[in-house]
């Protein structure tokens, strides 16, 4: 069974920057793409930026483009999202992503088939 783990959120002011992490476990890292998404309150969830199991192709939402930027460790089977020039709306609970066990080296944008619990990331302004 694929777990995920998130840890970095936190409450921040807008301009700021904060690095979120995910781990993961339960099955080989390195075929799979691994990904982001966030969901506000009261809004659905969203994607948010997705990297394939190479590290080379990247994919982002328009709203992050140039702001974020995702990344992956294949050693610590760790993903990670550094998060600048933080806004009001980017406030949301972000959740690591990964897609099916058969899904093998599929490109940075996928259906997930795995979610972690969500990690918190509040900006004020």
């Amino acid at each position: 069974q694929v777990q995920l783990v998130e840890s970095g959120g936190g409450l921040v002011q807008a301009g700021d920057s904060l690095r979120l992490s995910c781990v993961a476990s339960g099955r080989d890292f390195i075929p799979y793409a691994m990904g982001w998404f966030r969901q506000a309150p009261g809004k659905e969830r969203e994607f948010v930026a997705g990297i394939d199991w190479s590290g080379r192709s990247k994919n982002y939402a328009d709203s992050v483009l140039g702001r974020f930027s995702i990344s992956r460790d294949n050693a610590k089977k760790m993903v990670s999202l550094q998060l600048n020039s933080l806004k009001p709306e980017d406030t949301a609970v972000y959740y690591c992503a990964a897609p099916s066990d058969s899904a093998r080296f599929e490109s940075s944008r996928f259906p997930a088939a795995y979610w972690g619990k969500g990690t918190l990331v509040t900006v004020s302004s």
